[in-house]
């Protein structure tokens, strides 16, 4: 029998806390250990999810010959150098979104870990959920016809939250939530983007608090696409075909896809299956992906992590927004 991953979160944080939860519930990985910038927080977050190691630094977890895969769970600004810190101390990495700050660091972390031949994967969970090729589906199949559009929406009112708000912390709308709609445009319409126009309503500290980008595709095929982190919305994705269209709830996390014809009315339903959190198809797919001795998943390979940080630099660019360690 193929024994289960050591898997280690580094990072004690919110989203720490999802991941914890879904771990503890999956055969496939032992929660092994855990590491905060203070050891009681580590000790606290170990004992309520039943991790082995608490450690009050990421040194000394990264130091642990046991940990075989890290989760890191901190802000966008010490990705980079957290997974190259991972990646010389030999650990396989799943990495949460956005992946690096930049794509001038995300090639330095992947061609890293193809030169040691250790995993690292990006967490960004839409692509790794049976909804994301339920949403392929729709797009392709043709029961809206040809699409043309699609938008996308995704809303929280969170500025108040340091590290959205902190240029220090390379926060923003954009490379928090902003990653979610264009993630939902690249999933139904590929990765050939032929023209990127955006813009932004920037805070007093510098970072972007609320953002419009508009892609175009080959064939004129168009995503429009916004993103907030001072306003809630609505969430929901649409394609929008000839002969019908199609409406996603929750950009963030696919919970039905509702298909409707020329005159409005519902002719399919897709509904979510049950799930831990979500957060364990990544999971998943890092487990097999080490087990079958890859360097990337194929939801989301490197190339597309790449393309992925390319697009938002370029989006960047546009409101000349540089974060101050750039």
């Amino acid at each position: 029998m193929t024994q289960p991953i050591k898997f280690a979160i580094l990072g004690a944080g919110n989203i720490a806390h999802t991941m914890a939860r879904t771990v503890t519930q999956m055969p496939e990985v032992v929660p092994y250990a855990v590491a905060a910038r203070e050891l009681d927080r580590a000790q606290a977050f170990a004992a309520q999810y039943g991790f082995s190691k608490a450690y009050g630094s990421y040194e000394q977890l990264l130091a642990d010959p046991q940990v075989e895969l890290v989760y890191i769970a901190t802000p966008h600004s010490h990705h980079a150098a957290q997974a190259l810190a991972c990646l010389e101390a030999g650990k396989h990495v799943l990495c949460e979104k956005a992946f690096t700050v930049n794509a001038q660091q995300a090639r330095q972390v992947l061609d890293t870990a193809r030169q040691k031949g250790l995993l690292v994967a990006e967490a960004i969970w839409p692509r790794y959920m049976p909804m994301a090729q339920r949403l392929r589906e729709v797009c392709q199949s043709g029961i809206i016809g040809r699409v043309h559009t699609l938008t996308a929406d995704l809303g929280y009112s969170v500025f108040a939250r340091p590290r959205i708000h902190d240029p220090a912390l390379a926060g923003g709308a954009l490379l928090d939530v902003g990653i979610y709609p264009l993630t939902f445009a690249a999933i139904a319409f590929g990765s050939q983007v032929e023209g990127v126009t955006s813009t932004a309503v920037m805070a007093d500290t510098g970072v972007d608090a609320q953002n419009s980008v508009l892609l175009t595709y080959a064939g004129g095929r168009m995503a429009v696409l916004h993103s907030s982190v001072v306003a809630v919305s609505h969430r929901a994705g649409a394609l929008q075909g000839e002969d019908g269209f199609a409406v996603v709830e929750n950009v963030n996390n696919y919970e039905s896809i509702r298909v409707y014809d020329r005159d409005r009315v519902q002719i399919a339903e897709y509904r979510q299956p049950r799930q831990i959190t979500g957060f364990e198809y990544e999971v998943r797919a890092c487990v097999e992906a080490i087990r079958a001795g890859q360097v990337e998943c194929p939801q989301m390979p490197h190339r597309e992590i790449l393309r992925m940080m390319e697009l938002m630099d370029t989006i960047r660019g546009q409101w000349g927004l540089r974060y101050p360690f750039e």
